[in-house]
């Protein structure tokens, strides 16, 4: 299921892990993202103050936001784990919602860096999306 030598001596690695590890480099931006979002002036002194980017810190946002997360990592677990054709459809329609999520957040943002994090968000969940397109009818097949 995770990787096969091949004669040349290079290695396939199956479409489990390559999705798996889509989602966990995509996990990383987004922390990474929230984390630098702390250094802008100001910042700091708006969570204080209970809001973060015009919206009302509560319960209610917090645990929407743990959620949105909470679907991105069990996502890692899951591809390792759910029948080849539940995953595909499963990587492909999150893959989906999330882009359009990155996308909305970025509209009217004038930081640069939360661009470019975006940006690459969106370029590593495309390649989710692209992996599990071409997913190999065989369950252990691997797509290079």
């Amino acid at each position: 299921m995770s990787t096969r030598s091949t004669t040349d001596g290079t290695t396939k690695i199956g479409v489990r892990l390559k999705i798996s590890a889509l989602w966990i480099a995509m996990l990383f931006l987004f922390a990474y993202g929230d984390i630098f979002g702390m250094f802008q002036p100001g910042r700091i002194d708006e969570i204080r103050a209970g809001t973060v980017g015009g919206m009302r810190i509560s319960q209610t946002f917090l645990l929407a936001v743990s959620v949105y997360i909470a679907i991105a990592s069990v996502m890692v677990f899951l591809t390792l784990t759910l029948p080849p054709r539940a995953n595909r459809r499963t990587n492909i329609v999150l893959a989906v919602l999330y882009i359009v999520s990155i996308v909305a957040s970025v509209v009217g943002e004038k930081w640069v860096y939360f661009w470019f994090l975006s940006v690459v968000e969106c370029a590593l969940l495309l390649l989710v999306v692209w992996n599990a397109w071409r997913w190999p009818t065989r369950a252990d097949a691997t797509v290079t």
